[in-house]
This record gives structure tokens, sequence and C-alpha cells, in this order.
């Protein structure tokens, strides 16, 4: 199974354009405020710090990922949307043949989701582990990605 999230993550630069211009003007206005005869009201900063909170959220979590298990190894793949085209910052990426897959983890907070693999490793002993952002994932893709890691494991659980 082979799948990307592009159709998600087409709105991120848009939210990123959004919450700059909030940003940007709230804090000017704020500041025109404070130098009128008007005393300073620190009420106005409010929605300059929910503007920044949003951003700093979005630049978490705006993250592409894609999932190839097609073949002999099942392919991670994960990198920002903004800067990412110029600088590769943000890039991680994973190949593993599906012999070595021995388990995974989906944490779903409330506004973040998490994918934890685990690789069995022959240069320590126990497991290597990889994480990887998927909030941006649809229901249906969380659950397609879910079964394709499940046959995966399954049958190396049979081969042993």
């Amino acid at each position: 199974m082979k799948f990307k999230n592009k159709k998600e993550t087409k709105i991120v630069p848009s939210i990123y354009i959004i919450v700059v211009a909030v940003f940007i003007t709230n804090t000017f206005a704020s500041i025109e405020l404070k130098y009128d005869d008007v005393p300073f009201n620190y009420n106005s900063l409010i929605p300059s710090a929910v503007a920044l909170l949003v951003g700093v959220y979005v630049f978490i979590v705006g993250r592409s990922f894609e999932f190839d298990s097609d073949g002999e190894a099942v392919i991670f793949k994960s990198s920002g949307l903004l800067l990412s085209n110029f600088l590769r910052y943000r890039d991680q990426r994973t190949e593993v043949p599906k012999s070595k897959l021995q388990g995974y983890r989906v944490e779903n907070y409330f506004f973040y989701k998490r994918l934890h693999i685990f690789i069995n490793s022959r240069n320590r002993k126990g497991f290597r582990h990889y994480k990887y952002n998927i909030t941006l994932l649809t229901g249906n893709k969380t659950r397609a990605l879910k079964l394709s890691l499940d046959k995966v494991i399954e049958k190396n659980k049979a081969k042993a």
C-alpha cells in the first residue's frame, strides 16, 4: 500500500499567511494604542499571543507523510512543508526490510498523532525506535496504515 497526505497539507501555507497577518496587524495596533493618550491595555495582546501559539502549533504539526509497503521494504518519509523545498531541515526517512519490522504504536492525543515504529537491530540489543508525526493523516489513511503494518507484523510472527 502506498499513500501520501498531500491533499491535507495544501491548507497549511494558507494558515501560515493568515496567522502572520493577524499577528503583525494586532501587534502594530496594540503599539499604536500604547503611544496615544489612552493607557496601555494588555488585553489587546491576547489575539497576538493566540496567533503566535497557533503558528507554533501549525509549524510543529505541518509535515507531509508518505508511506510505502509495496515491495521488500517498508518506507516511511516525513518532511516539513514551508521551507523544506529549499533547506531540507525537517526530512526524516526510514527504509526497512519487512522482516525487521517488529512493532508499531499510534499515539492519538486530541490535537496530535504520532506513529512509533520498532525495528529489530543487530548492532544494538533490543529495538530501534523511530517517531513520525501523522497528525495530518485522515482517519481512513490512518486505518489503512495500521492494517498494512499489522499484516507485515503478522507475517513476521508467523515466520518466527
